[in-house]
Formats: C-alpha cells, sequence, structure tokens
C-alpha cells in the first residue's frame, strides 16, 4: 500500500500529536487511529491498532525515561508494576477480538464521568506535595490496580493513563506529578504486551509504524518537557479535558 507525500505530512504530524497528548495526560490513540483509518482508505482495523502501538510504545517510553529522571518514583514498584502491566496487556489484547465493544463503552462513560466530577470537586486531590504513603494495603491495591487497568487496556484502552494516574493518586496519597511518571512506565508496558501480540498476529506496518514512533518520540519528550513545567495543575486540567473529550467521543461511537 502506497502513501503520497502529503498523507505521510498528515500522519507524521499526527503521531507528534498524538505523542504530546500521551506525555501529557494519555489518550493519543484517539487521534492517531482515526487519522490512520481515514489518511489511508482501506488500511485493516487490526493493522491501524498496532501501528499505533508500535508508535505508542515509542514515544511513552521515552516520555517516562525523561519523568522518572526527574521524579524519581520507586524503583523496585515501577519494575513489579510494569512486568504485571506486561502480562496483562498481551492477556487482554489476546481475548480482545471475542468482546464486543458496545457493551465496554458505556461502562468506561459511567466511570468517566465519576473521575471527573470528582476531580472537580476536590480541588486538593492529586496537588498536594506528599511524598506518598506505601506499605500495607496500599502494596496489593497497587498490584490490583495495575493488573486491572493493563488488561482493560489490551482489551479496550482509552483512558489508560489518566485511569492509572488515578489509581495512583488515590491509593499512594501522592501527587499527579509522581503518579504521571509511575503511570508512563506502566503505560509504557501495557503498549508493549498489547504490541508484541499485534506482532505474533502480523498485524504491524512496519515502515509507517517506524517513521510514526519517530514522529511521536518527538512530540512525547515536548510533552513531557511540558508536564515539568506545569506541574500538578497542568495535569489536573489535562484530565479534566481529557474526561470531556473521551466521554464525548466514546457516547459519539456509542449512540451517534
Amino acid at each position: 500500500m502506497d502513501i503520497d507525500v502529503a498523507q505521510w505530512a498528515v500522519l507524521l504530524m499526527g503521531a507528534a500529536g498524538a505523542g504530546w497528548i500521551d506525555a501529557v495526560i494519555g489518550g493519543g490513540g484517539l487521534v492517531l487511529i482515526p487519522l490512520l483509518l481515514a489518511v489511508v482508505p482501506g488500511l485493516a482495523p487490526a493493522t491501524a491498532l498496532a501501528t499505533n502501538k508500535l508508535a505508542a510504545v515509542s514515544g511513552t517510553a521515552s516520555a517516562a525515561v525523561t519523568l522518572v529522571r526527574r521524579v524519581r518514583p520507586p524503583a523496585g514498584e515501577l519494575v513489579r508494576y510494569a512486568l504485571i502491566a506486561l502480562v496483562c496487556a498481551g492477556l487482554g489484547a489476546s481475548v480482545a477480538a471475542n468482546l464486543n465493544s458496545d457493551i465496554m463503552r458505556p461502562l468506561i462513560i459511567v466511570l468517566l464521568v465519576v473521575v471527573g466530577v470528582f476531580v472537580t470537586f476536590k480541588p486538593s486531590f492529586g496537588t498536594t506535595e506528599s511524598p506518598g504513603i506505601r506499605g500495607g494495603w496500599r502494596t496489593w491495591a497497587g498490584i490490583v490496580a495495575v493488573a486491572s487497568i493493563s488488561f482493560y487496556d489490551g482489551i479496550f484502552g482509552p483512558g489508560t493513563g489518566m485511569f492509572l494516574i488515578m489509581a495512583f493518586t488515590f491509593i499512594f496519597s501522592q501527587n499527579f506529578l509522581k503518579s504521571a511518571a509511575m503511570a508512563k512506565v506502566v503505560n509504557t508496558a501495557t503498549n508493549l504486551g498489547a504490541l508484541v501480540t499485534f506482532i505474533l498476529g502480523g498485524h504491524v506496518w512496519w515502515t509507517l509504524g517506524i517513521a510514526l514512533a519517530a514522529a511521536n518520540i518527538l512530540g512525547a519528550q515536548v510533552g513531557a518537557r511540558t508536564v515539568l513545567s506545569g506541574g500538578t495543575k497542568l495535569i489536573r486540567y489535562a484530565l479534566l479535558t481529557l474526561v470531556v473529550v473521551m466521554s464525548c467521543y466514546l457516547s459519539w461511537q456509542q449512540w451517534g
């Protein structure tokens, strides 16, 4: 399948924009996947999803490195959560074809509304400078949250980064910035787990995917620096914006 210069330009700019969005709060797939299907008519949905994952895992990994270097969340936790996420996302991707997305969308829309209302009416949530609380029930709660959200990312996906940030902030009583750094590491692993499944299925368009990955990394690096300069307040506003955008997008898909 051939792509002309104009199509390349649109896709590369879209991949860079998606990388910025993913680094700030997550949800870049809402930009790049529809763009792939629109710009390259006839592209199989599985190929679009797989090629997007190749770009996303590259950009998210680069953003994770930048954020972790500055924020320095617990290294042991990150390794444990990344391994859990890798396995659970792969399992989710392996059963995705058997799940009706019309069932998933209403549930996710409800969760998004709950998240939006909670963050709106609790402005102090995620904005404190507390180093966080570890141990006890929080350890197991973190494992369950990562496993569940990673499995969801493999099955359906939208909002994974946001749900991880909310879960880490709530469980460990830490600020959004530290949770965002942890979420990027876990999200890298979930993308990788799903990508491996797509690769084994032969769905990745490698030439396009590698080019989009390079653009995605560029956007993700800009996004990571945006997060570091904007801090918790930026993440809070970005989270609320994503809730509105995703709720409208999923509602349109479900009932439009």
